[in-house]
């Protein structure tokens, strides 16, 4: 990456950064004039957007948005910064469906309030106290992101072109994480069915409709160009997942901030999943019934399903596959309709969804 880009993507990071952090104090005092009793939801949300993220989803709108020859206003980058706020209801929502107790090396959303409801000895059954919170947390996250887009200071008719993308990206979210709890239901594992999962619960919402967005805040964007950063966009999509996937199995948990193999204790159904059970003898699928998707799933049993996982081939198939992937997204990026000065940009972030570190 050149000097140049790199110092473009940290400046995009660093004012979003500052309108979330704004964003976040006006709704703190907005909270704190309602009742004190919200401080602890206002610091609680502020802690969980702030404190940590790559920024990735506003990075990929600012990249549509130079795919389509325009720059960043102080208006485009407040609306670009709503999609932070997505994320957080979507982390805080997965988390709590899937009982994960830590998010980026920290409690959870859910576990934080059950300690707080433990620790100030209320009355009633904190699990229930944490599980209620995290889900009106992630609803509040989810209206801020939509106030945050209306209020950002864009024209009329740049809003009236982003919201339908918007509102699909936020269908298209919700339908994804339906297919993967209902995915967990399901008698066998299917690849096909793991990947559209992929796209729609994760690829989406993460790279091509934040793509779509920044290209729809200029006033160059064509169907033309939509499409070719749709080319880019799914197939690295699915890439990030699958990625993701592996980090939940084989991730350094000092790396990811969850423990290690923690898809594996909450029994997630994914593409690497999928890839294994078709690879698996019968005995071997017997023997992972044992450990697959249970709650105390200790070091040893881990390492027995990472094993199997490996000896089957399906880690070196998963890695091909987002390589491959990885590689049509860079192709894709070779197209006339995509502004000069956005393909490295293009490049780099492909790299940086792709390449994170085990």
């Amino acid at each position: 990456m050149s000097s140049q880009t790199k110092s473009e993507l940290q400046e995009v990071r660093d004012g979003v950064e500052i309108e979330l952090a704004q964003f976040m104090r006006d709704q703190q005092s907005y909270l704190q004039s309602i009742s004190t009793e919200l401080n602890p939801v206002s610091q609680a949300l502020s802690s969980f957007l702030l404190d940590s993220g790559k920024r990735l989803r506003p990075l990929f709108a600012y990249a549509g948005l130079t795919s389509a020859g325009a720059s960043l206003s102080p208006a485009t980058t407040k609306a670009i910064s709503s999609l932070e706020l997505l994320q957080a209801c979507a982390l805080i929502h997965d988390d709590l469906m899937d009982g994960s107790d830590t998010r980026r090396g920290k409690p959870s959303i859910h576990r934080h309030f059950e300690s707080i409801h433990v620790q100030d000895e209320l009355e009633g059954f904190a699990p229930a106290y944490g599980l209620a919170s995290a889900v009106l947390l992630g609803d509040l996250a989810l209206v801020w992101s939509n106030q945050l887009l209306n209020n950002s200071g864009i024209s009329t008719e740049e809003l009236q072109r982003v919201l339908p993308i918007f509102d699909e990206m936020r269908v298209e979210l919700m339908a994804g994480q339906f297919l993967d709890i209902h995915e967990q239901t399901q008698k066998n594992t299917d690849l096909a069915r793991s990947m559209k999962i992929a796209r729609y619960k994760s690829g989406k919402y993460t790279i091509e409709r934040p793509l779509h967005m920044g290209a729809v805040l200029s006033h160059n964007s064509t169907p033309e160009l939509l499409h070719a950063l749709s080319n880019y966009g799914l197939p690295l999509g699915e890439a990030f997942q699958f990625r993701d996937d592996l980090l939940g199995v084989f991730g350094d948990p000092s790396v990811t901030g969850k423990p290690a193999g923690d898809d594996l204790r909450e029994g997630k159904r994914t593409a690497l999943i999928a890839m294994t059970d078709t690879r698996c003898t019968d005995a071997m699928r017997e023997e992972s019934r044992k450990y697959f998707g249970k709650n105390d799933l200790d070091e040893n049993g881990v390492a027995i399903l990472q094993e199997m996982i490996v000896s089957t081939g399906a880690k070196t198939e998963l890695e091909k596959l987002i390589d491959e992937l990885t590689e049509r997204a860079m192709k894709a990026v070779d197209n006339p309709v995509i502004a000069d000065g956005a393909r490295e940009t293009l490049i780099e972030l492909a790299t940086i969804a792709t390449r994170r570190s085990m």
